[in-house]
């Protein structure tokens, strides 16, 4: 290969870069084919994938492994997340996702994202999420103050988007889907994985709203779904089309809570 050759092939490769600044985690990313819906958009539930994941990453690079958690008796369970989309992403964009830690609550972390177009500075979306912390040994969920394994955040940002609030279930839903939970669908903790239910949701709404692109989006993740269970799914078209309130149930009772609005 002369000099031409490896000069043409430098100018060809396109890196994507992971970095901490001032405890804000920066990862660039490609959307593929397979992260986008039939028309070409980001779908929710690989935006719960990317989202969770680059969430398990910021603390695997700041030396709290999931292992290393384990080993301390702790785990981390994502519990309630809400997203707004200024400008839903696409098929072959290239983006940053950016997360952070702010101020825990007294029961739940908090952590908050925003994904921009990458290179430029536009906002695509801003999202913030609850995660509760769970004693191995108990069993039980426990204060943040006692999950000592870092120093808390004292940042509290005003995030354009809904808060993870709590969201209920509407009196007269009706029956959208049925599923069971497949061995595909869990994840190492033994339950269904978290963004997997944002796949149930995108197959559950009425087709009419499958094309439509939703402007916030909020899910509340109530009771884990276990392999085998089935999962019924009840939904409810409010306040004159602009809203759908979802909620996912199995014999154990009420497993998610979800809105989309348009």
């Amino acid at each position: 290969m002369d000099n031409n050759e490896a000069k043409n092939e430098e100018k060809n490769v396109i890196e994507y870069k992971q970095c901490h600044i001032n405890n804000v985690f920066r990862s660039e990313e490609q959307l593929f084919f397979s992260q986008t819906n039939s028309e070409g958009l980001f779908s929710l539930h690989e935006l719960l994938r990317v989202t969770s994941d680059l969430a398990v990453e910021d603390y695997n690079q700041r030396g709290m492994s999931r292992e290393y958690l384990k080993e301390k008796g702790f785990a981390i369970l994502v519990s309630r997340l809400a997203f707004r989309f200024h400008k839903m992403p696409v098929e072959n964009q290239k983006v940053e996702v950016v997360t952070w830690e702010e101020k825990p609550e007294p029961l739940q972390l908090a952590r908050n994202y925003r994904i921009y177009e990458k290179g430029g500075k536009e906002l695509l979306v801003s999202g913030k999420s609850y995660w509760l912390v769970c004693d191995l040994k108990s069993r039980r969920l426990i204060p943040t103050s006692r999950f000592n394994l870092r120093e808390p955040s004292t940042e509290v940002s005003d995030m354009d988007c809904l808060k993870p609030g709590k969201i209920g279930e509407s009196e007269n839903m009706e029956l959208w889907d049925s599923r069971k939970i497949r061995y595909s669908d869990l994840d190492t903790n033994g339950h269904t994985t978290n963004s997997r239910y944002g796949a149930f949701i995108e197959d559950a709404i009425p087709a009419e709203y499958r094309k439509r692109v939703p402007v916030d989006f909020r899910i509340n993740y109530s009771k884990e779904a276990m392999l085998d269970s089935q999962l019924d799914i009840y939904g409810k078209i409010e306040e004159e089309g602009k809203k759908l309130r979802i909620v996912g149930k199995t014999t154990e009772g009420c497993s998610f809570e979800a809105e989309l609005y348009y």
